[in-house]
């Protein structure tokens, strides 16, 4: 899949889909079908319908433990952004902890971890990067971001994730797997922006919107797992964007489900701890 920016006819950059987060310029049918790779397909509904369902289950729980790994590939070069958090599902808010690759910029020094939070239609940063106050938060508005903030970041909404399944459109149960010591269940497909923006919740509906604008190629190989009760435990995406190459750049990103039931609210930022002014780019003055 090649994804590109319709509003611009340009690729999308390197930096804005490895989700860095540190540049300055951060900002439908759904026909289906389903098959069975192994003789011991579980008995019940179809792996699409299971998959349309994720998210759901993940609601009911209300809250979770989140792990997420942002990868990628250009040109031999492979670059990982991996976090760690929470999330409240039925509020559609989450707080991550993001490691950036090392080393910092090019004055060599070690980057601090990004505080981010999301909520419904928007994005938190703190330690965003040059010219923004330590005790300082950075929003960004997610529905104004050609990708919905699927990968910007430097993770996928741990939510919008799971609503992106709400787009399956072919799956294919791979066999039965252990997962952190539970046995869950892979699948394999492919899911569809916009009719996964159709079918999402309201909080999450906007973003997933306007990645279905923002991408002329709208369909997203994915690998998900699910443990014996339904519930979401891992899913992976597998995104490729033009970038003005020949083989493009890969981009993976993957989120883990852990805990459910625990996990205190999470707070939105208070409006004076919100820095509005100039952001300056990696390695300006």
């Amino acid at each position: 899949m090649v994804v590109q920016d319709r509003r611009t006819g340009g690729a999308v950059s390197v930096a804005t889909a490895a989700g860095l987060a540190l540049s300055a310029g951060l900002l439908a049918s759904g026909c289906t079908t389903d098959g069975a790779a192994a003789d011991d397909a579980p008995a019940g509904p179809a792996p699409s319908v299971l998959l349309r369902q994720a998210a759901d289950s993940l609601v009911r729980d209300g809250t979770s433990r989140v792990r997420t790994t942002l990868e990628t590939t250009s040109g031999g070069t492979r670059v990982a952004i991996s976090g760690a958090g929470r999330y409240d599902y039925r509020h559609g808010t989450g707080r991550l902890r993001l490691v950036l690759p090392e080393p910092a910029g090019p004055d060599g020094r070690v980057r601090k971890p990004i505080t981010e939070i999301f909520a419904p239609g928007a994005l938190y940063m703190k330690n965003r990067g040059a010219g923004v106050p330590a005790d300082k938060w950075v929003r960004v508005d997610t529905t104004a971001l050609s990708d919905g903030n699927l990968v910007t970041g430097g993770a996928t909404d741990p939510l919008a994730a799971a609503e992106l399944l709400r787009g399956t459109r072919r799956a294919t149960y791979a066999g039965e797997e252990r997962l952190r010591g539970e046995r869950v269940r892979h699948y394999r497909g492919t899911a569809d922006i916009g009719v996964a923006a159709d079918a999402a919740s309201e909080g999450t509906a906007p973003s997933l919107a306007a990645a279905d604008e923002g991408f002329t190629t709208d369909v997203v190989p994915f690998d998900a797992y699910l443990d014996e009760a339904g519930r979401l435990r891992k899913v992976r995406y597998r995104f490729t964007f033009a970038n003005g190459s020949p083989r493009g750049t890969e981009v993976t990103s993957t989120v883990g489900y852990t805990g459910f039931g625990t996990g205190a609210p999470v707070r939105l930022p208070h409006r004076e701890d919100i820095y509005t002014g100039r952001i300056a780019a990696p390695g300006a003055g």
